[in-house]
């Protein structure tokens, strides 16, 4: 596993405690008591997700998270809140910032460590490739994110997708594709699948290079 997760609350025992056990189940942690910290620290390594206290000393949980999804180089990275508040309007305002998760003091360590490995499990990043860009899925939210950015695909383009991303490097057929699709019971003929790939390599930008057309078999998307 070895990911790294960032903590940032303003309570030393807090972070001891989240930090001890993100360790045992075999996480990175980096900790900090302030927001800026935090920001200027992920701007240079971004974390594999952020665990943000909503009361800081110099910006809350949700302007942080705000600059995060404004940021082309942070927006992709998870975020669960963790604070005393426990009004629904704060929760409802977190996850319309982009928060993928909310709990709230006092928690349970394991649970807190089991919604860590919940939300990594939901986002499925694209393999490297700092020359042709990379995206990362979020099945649960329904959405694509390409260099920071959302990407506007339709239901079908995000289902072919998900299915070449679900075994990268694996060239699916077209008969495969249509199947995983479309069904058995729609009538599609190949043609549509490669017009669908074409919009999708479009809309992903420098990112579209990593599906791979496989002459008279399929696609996959590269590992």
């Amino acid at each position: 596993m070895n990911e790294l997760i960032a903590v940032v609350d303003d309570e030393k025992d807090i972070l001891e405690l989240i930090s001890v056990n993100l360790k045992k189940n075999g996480f990175k942690a980096r900790l900090f008591q302030d927001g800026s910290g935090f920001l200027k620290a992920a701007e240079k390594n971004a974390p594999a997700l952020a665990i943000l206290d909503l009361m800081l000393p110099d910006m809350d949980g949700f302007e942080i998270c705000r600059r995060m999804k404004g940021s082309a180089g942070l927006s992709s990275i998870p975020v669960i809140m963790l604070t005393a508040k426990s009004e629904e309007t704060d929760k409802v305002l977190g996850l319309e910032l982009g928060a993928d998760d909310y709990m709230t003091k006092p928690f349970s360590p394991r649970e807190l460590v089991a919604r860590v490995k919940a939300v990594l499990r939901r986002k499925t990043p694209a393999a490297p490739a700092s020359d042709r860009g990379a995206f990362v899925i979020d099945r649960e939210k329904f959405e694509v994110r390409s260099e920071g950015k959302k990407v506007g695909l339709t239901t079908t383009e995000f289902k072919i997708l998900e299915l070449l991303a679900s075994k990268r490097g694996f060239v699916f057929s077209r008969d495969k594709i249509l199947d995983a699709v479309w069904g058995g019971d729609i009538v599609v003929t190949d043609r549509t699948v490669d017009v669908h790939i074409t919009n999708l390599r479009d809309k992903l930008g420098k990112a579209g290079a990593l599906i791979k057309n496989i002459r008279g078999v399929g696609y996959k998307l590269e590992e």
